[in-house]
């Protein structure tokens, strides 16, 4: 199969294009710089050059292709709304192409705020869209699967291994800031995780066995406490763990803060059952306590 990849040279993206061409797959991968291009020639993937605010790259990458893995998002927090909107009119590019073929579209999800108090599942519907919650990848993607496209979602947690962990990543620049690894209060609510080659190996099984309006969950861990996370980050970099108030935690966190008391769990028991996947990799405290500090 010849599969176009956003986000080919990224974190979870690179492992992907790996899991697909060892799998005897064709990737065309898209990359935006001469080095991503480099990176991808070297993996043994075709290059599609292109971004994703091109929507045109975007549909002649599609165009070529027997199924699309979108794993491409820009990751800058500070303008997230417009990155959102950025990723919708990505999808609804990649979609368009698709469109009444019958062929693949994977978009990528996040669990956070699908649900508060317990792990969502994957028959929990995304959050609506607004300013609050402003990603519509799985809405869109959605709209697709009734236009006569194969259309499914991956739900990403705290994505790791011991150079990155998701938004994990910057409680621990913080802490290096700071010098110490903070949690709030008594630091109970927990994150769901997964190792990055787990979860390069669930896209491939959506890819083969994936059913068409199908959400699945990324999941090895349903939660680590965030208590938990903290101490693990402070063993990792030598610095001490401790508890601050919710009052403390804009100063601490900056945006950072309005994710650290939510319980961002997540249940991946019907994606296990469905794809037959079994994670196998290191958990988050294991990757956290094995920094690669350099």
């Amino acid at each position: 199969m010849r599969v176009f990849v956003t986000g080919a040279t990224g974190f979870i993206g690179s492992a992907v294009v790996r899991e697909l061409l060892d799998a005897g797959n064709t990737v065309l991968g898209m990359a935006r710089s001469d080095a991503g291009a480099n990176e991808l020639k070297a993996a043994g993937a075709e290059v599609h050059r292109g971004s994703l605010e091109d929507l045109d790259s975007l549909r002649s990458g599609a165009a070529k292709a027997d199924a699309v893995i979108h794993l491409g998002f820009v990751h800058d927090f500070s303008r997230f709304k417009e990155v959102c909107e950025i990723d919708r009119r990505a999808i609804e590019a990649l979609g368009g192409v698709l469109a009444g073929s019958d062929r693949t579209l994977i978009v990528s999800g996040g669990l956070a705020l699908v649900t508060q108090g317990r792990a969502a599942t994957e028959d929990d519907a995304p959050p609506p869209v607004s300013d609050a919650t402003p990603r519509a990848s799985e809405q869109t993607a959605a709209l697709f699967e009734k236009r006569g496209v194969r259309a499914m979602a991956v739900r990403l947690p705290q994505v790791h291994d011991t150079t990155k962990q998701g938004l994990i990543t910057y409680s621990v620049q913080i802490a290096r800031e700071k010098g110490v690894a903070a949690y709030v209060g008594e630091g109970k609510n927990r994150w769901a995780a997964a190792h990055r080659l787990d979860v390069a190996r669930l896209y491939r099984l959506v890819l083969e066995k994936g059913r068409s309006g199908a959400r699945y969950h990324a999941v090895a861990e349903e939660g680590v406490s965030t208590r938990e996370i903290a101490e693990a980050i402070g063993r990792g970099l030598n610095l001490a763990a401790k508890s601050i108030s919710p009052e403390e935690a804009p100063g601490y966190f900056g945006w950072l803060a309005r994710f650290a008391t939510l319980d961002l769990m997540g249940s991946s028991a019907k994606t296990r059952k469905e794809l037959g996947w079994e994670p196998s990799g290191p958990g988050v405290i294991a990757d956290l306590e094995n920094l690669e500090l350099a």
